[in-house]
Order: C-alpha cells, then sequence, then structure tokens
C-alpha cells in the first residue's frame, strides 16, 4: 500500500494554504450530502470535485494508495453474492462501494494537504463554543492529535513486523500446521503497540503534560470563505440534483 496515507504532500498549492478546520468542515458536508442523496448523478459530481481538488492541490499520481489484491478481490466477491438477487441489487451495491471509497478519498485529501499537527487545534477551536457546556474539548482534541500522531508510527511498525517476518527461515511442515501466522502479527503489534504507548506516556509525564496544541496557532481567512462557500454550492445543487431525478 502507498506510504502517503496519513501524511502530508509538501507541495505548495491553494489547497494547502486553507485552514485545516474549513477542509475539515467541507468533508463533513460532502459525506452528509451522499448519507442522504447517494444517487449516480451526485456520486459523479463529487468524484469530478474531489479530482478538481486533487489537481488544483498539485497532488501527483503517486500519492494514490495502491491497494492489495486480496481489496479488489473482497469487493468482487461482494458483487457475486449480489448477483442471484437481481440487477438492482448489484447497482444498489456499486453504489455503496463508490460511495464509500469518495468518503474515504475526501478524507485522505485532507491528510494529504494538511499537517497532522494543525488538524487538533482546528478541532479545538471549532468547538470552542461547547466549552460553555463544560464539554472536555481540548482534552478531546489532544486525544485526537496523539493519534493522528501515532497512526504513521503504527504502520511503520507494521511493515517492520512484515518484513521481519518474512525474513524468518520457513517452518517444517510438522511446525507449520500449528502455527498461525495471524496470531503472530497480532500479538507482535499489540507488543509494540504497548511499548509505543509505555513511551509516548512518559515522554509526556517528562515534560510535564500536553501542553498546547500548537505553537503557532491559525484561524481562517478570506480563501477559506470563499472555498467554503463554493463547497455549500456544490452540495446544495447535489441536493436539488438528487430531488429531481
Amino acid at each position: 500500500m502507498s506510504t502517503v496515507l496519513f501524511r502530508e504532500v509538501p507541495i505548495a498549492s491553494p489547497i494547502h494554504n486553507l485552514w485545516a478546520g474549513t477542509k475539515i468542515i467541507a468533508a463533513f458536508l460532502i459525506s452528509l450530502v451522499l448519507m442522504f442523496v447517494p444517487s449516480w448523478p451526485v456520486l459523479g459530481v463529487m468524484v469530478a470535485f474531489l479530482l478538481l481538488v486533487g489537481v488544483l492541490a498539485r497532488l501527483p499520481i503517486g500519492t494514490l494508495p495502491r491497494l492489495p489484491w486480496w481489496f479488489w478481490g473482497l469487493l468482487g466477491i461482494g458483487a457475486l453474492t449480489n448477483v442471484p438477487i437481481g440487477g438492482a441489487a448489484v447497482l444498489r451495491y456499486a453504489q455503496i462501494v463508490a460511495l464509500g471509497l469518495i468518503m474515504v478519498a475526501a478524507s485522505f485529501m485532507i491528510a494529504w494537504t494538511t499537517p497532522m499537527g494543525d488538524i487538533a487545534p482546528a478541532l479545538a477551536r471549532m468547538g470552542a463554543p461547547l466549552r460553555k457546556l463544560r464539554v472536555p474539548v481540548d482534552e478531546w482534541a489532544v486525544v485526537v492529535a496523539l493519534t493522528l500522531r501515532g497512526l504513521p508510527l503504527l504502520m511503520d511498525e507494521m511493515r517492520v513486523l512484515r518484513a521481519a517476518r518474512k525474513l524468518r527461515p520457513k517452518p517444517d511442515m510438522v511446525h507449520r500446521a500449528a502455527e498461525n501466522p495471524l496470531i503472530d502479527i497480532l500479538t507482535a503489534a499489540m507488543a509494540v503497540s504497548t511499548r509505543r504507548a509505555g513511551e509516548l506516556g512518559e515522554a509526556i509525564t517528562a515534560r510535564g503534560g500536553t501542553g498546547q496544541l500548537t505553537a503557532h496557532p491559525s484561524s481562517p481567512g478570506r480563501n477559506d470563505v470563499i472555498a467554503l462557500a463554493t463547497v455549500v454550492a456544490i452540495c446544495l445543487g447535489c441536493v436539488a440534483l438528487g430531488l429531481l431525478l
């Protein structure tokens, strides 16, 4: 799979310069429209819009994840299981798959164009009104920040574990039947995750706590207003298109 998942692609573009909260709100609006109006014309408009965003963000083709063969195989098996029900069921299944891929692509678009350190402060800023209700917004934002920072490390550890397993000598026929590779990988992943969590906790304690979410807080500007207005207009147009068809 591609190594740029959950990592920013360091390219100067208008999309990269937008506030993180603007992209989060845009992704939320897109997912909201797709949940209520998941028609094929609306899906096509959203795909075209995401492609336009990718072009404006100047993302190279290599940014797209190279999904393994078994992923597409599972999608094919799911389509085959709907064939006996009828063509309408297969189309409905394809519609659900397209909806899910679009929502995932919108989320990845945020990761590819936004530093991970800017997402948690944006969430804290957007949730500021909830502080009046004594909602622990800052604590939730810190959890999100730590999770986003830990995901790339966890993925790197999983790659190391897979590479180490491939280098192990192949067991003989007697031990091969008793060995369960999935359990071995999961056990090693849990051990690595526990060790990483302990090291992170000790580092946070040594520094006296989580501290500030960011040393350079950002805020929305004029370009963010224009971008968000464009997304709202596209979403309203998709809703109108879905109601007409």
